[in-house]
């Protein structure tokens, strides 16, 4: 598995796993935490997931997922805004590892940018860094002259990541987000790779180049994502043969003439636009 260097020196998977949706009905948490656990065995090491998700419940099953081989993971996990002051970013962490039944996260982001001053959640992740309880962090959803506010405040040049919508049909971050995040040697972390609500998928571009590779049309938006230095992709996957297709797209290598059709149905930006966000 290919890898992506964050800016402490830490090498990641840059083929993930996210967690959107999971842990929301009892009956399927054992499936989805075996779903993880072949994830891990087939590379993707990576495990994304939020406080938000479920409410706590994918956070538990991430618990259960690397209950025993800690490890082998590593964890990133979000904060709520509204939890993002000092004090409460420090009791919003610990509450997530109580659910995941950890000691630290590896990489504890703000979901998004709210009412919170960015400085004073900076300086709550200082104190989880200097209490052991996280081992980086970053941000999620913040555009380019956000992370420019960011960098303003005291110890903001130590933002790991910014996680954001990132595929075919939302590129918009390719005008001045991702320049700007390569500059300062920071990873981008994509989320939803292929898409919301199956549109993406039978954009006839991508089910020609699944065609052309013997592919489905997820694992071409998969390495399409992947295509970019500096970025890190994480697809959520509920059951083993989705796991597998998507540990499988990190093999893939686009042409020339794929990524010409991808261009030409979803044109890269050419002015700035509004950050989009899930």
């Amino acid at each position: 598995m290919r890898t992506v260097r964050l800016p402490d020196g830490t090498e990641v998977a840059a083929l993930g796993q996210g967690t959107w949706r999971m842990g929301e009905g009892h009956r399927a948490r054992a499936a989805e935490a075996d779903a993880l656990r072949l994830g891990l065995d087939l590379g993707m090491t990576l495990i994304d997931t939020a406080e938000m998700y479920g409410e706590g419940g994918a956070e538990e099953v991430v618990g259960d997922a690397v209950a025993g081989q800690r490890d082998r993971a590593f964890i990133v996990s979000k904060v709520y805004p509204h939890n993002a002051s000092r004090k409460g970013v420090a009791a919003a962490c610990e509450r997530s590892l109580r659910r995941m039944r950890i000691d630290r996260i590896d990489l504890y982001l703000l979901h998004w940018r709210g009412r919170v001053p960015l400085a004073e959640t900076v300086a709550g992740f200082a104190d989880l860094l200097a209490a052991g309880k996280i081992a980086a962090w970053g941000v999620s959803n913040l555009d380019t002259d956000e992370m420019e506010d960011l960098r303003g405040v005291p110890g903001g040049a130590a933002c790991a990541t910014n996680q954001v919508l990132y595929n075919p049909e939302e590129r918009g971050i390719e005008f001045d987000l991702l320049p700007w995040c390569a500059r300062h040697a920071m990873p981008v972390m994509a989320y939803s790779p292929v898409g919301q609500a199956g549109g993406l998928l039978r954009a006839p571009a991508l089910l020609a180049a699944a065609r052309r590779h013997g592919a489905t049309p997820a694992q071409i938006a998969i390495a399409w994502a992947l295509r970019q230095p500096g970025v890190i992709a994480i697809p959520k996957a509920g059951e083993a043969a989705h796991v597998r297709d998507n540990a499988a797209a990190a093999g893939l290598r686009l042409t020339e003439a794929d990524m010409a059709a991808i261009d030409a149905a979803f044109p890269p930006p050419r002015r700035k636009l509004p950050l989009a966000m899930l």
